[in-house]
């Protein structure tokens, strides 16, 4: 089976916010702030509600047999639209066992808002037995079904307040965890036209995850200690060999923390 690990980068919905809030001619600065001001009045926090995020980027690792890729999907010119019909096109392709690190709590409900509004049709992710028998006991969107793998919230034990940040997890692990930037200061990376720096940091988001992954397959009983390292050293030949900094600083860091 093919495996795809992903994370999505957001941004505030200018335009939902000025039609929600009546604040036409106001600049995207000033009604990002507002949008996040009426949010903190209404519910005591600052995190725009789902419905409210704009997808910038998605990212993905790619493991097929032997191949492994890391990605952004599209390019820095291509709309929210065509990043998401990217990303349920290639579920579409490969019924892929999903990955993610709070993809369940925050990126999926995001990308089910969105491709509602961009009118996308995404039929294998949606099925839930009507087309593929399988999908009745195994699917995408039932929460204890493995089809989709929320790692954040499978090794919580599905209980809130066990969940940790892939940051800390990472680094816990001896991988590179957060590098170049943090979510929240996605949107003024955004603002400053560093759309590039955006899709390099979910790179390496989404790397960090995929390695997660491996040290849980192998708790799991799923790979052994060499097949462990076969993957880990998969993962240092496809980075070195990428010739992208980003990708090389996370190795170096990688192999940094791994001396230490």
């Amino acid at each position: 089976m093919t495996t795809i690990v992903f994370d999505i980068e957001t941004v505030p919905d200018i335009e939902l916010g000025r039609k929600l809030l009546g604040l036409d001619g106001v600049s995207d600065e000033d009604t990002a702030k507002a949008m996040v001001f009426n949010h903190l009045q209404a519910s005591g926090s600052d995190f725009l509600p789902l419905y409210q995020q704009r997808v910038v980027a998605i990212s993905v690792v790619v493991k097929k047999g032997d191949q492994l890729t890391v990605l952004s999907l599209g390019d820095e010119e291509s709309t929210e639209a065509d990043l998401i019909r990217l990303f349920y096109k290639s579920i579409d392709k490969y019924s892929p066992e999903l990955v993610s690190w709070n993809g369940g709590g925050f990126d999926l409900p995001v990308l089910h808002y969105r491709g509602l509004r961009h009118k996308i049709q995404a039929p294998t992710y949606w099925d839930t037995g009507d087309t593929n028998r399988e999908f009745k006991w195994n699917n995408y969107l039932s929460r204890f079904h493995w089809r989709h793998l929320d790692l954040m919230d499978v090794l919580a034990g599905f209980q809130p307040r066990a969940r940790a940040g892939l940051d800390v997890i990472a680094t816990m692990l001896g991988y590179p965890g957060k590098m170049g930037m943090a979510g929240d200061q996605v949107w003024q990376q955004y603002m400053q036209g560093n759309l590039a720096g955006i899709r390099n940091y979910c790179e390496t988001d989404v790397l960090n995850t995929y390695l997660v992954y491996l040290r849980f397959q192998f708790m799991r009983g799923l790979i052994d200690d060499v097949q462990l390292e076969q993957e880990e050293a998969r993962v240092k030949t496809a980075l070195s060999d990428s010739g992208l900094l980003h990708l090389q600083e996370f190795l170096a860091a990688w192999d940094g923390d791994a001396s230490a």
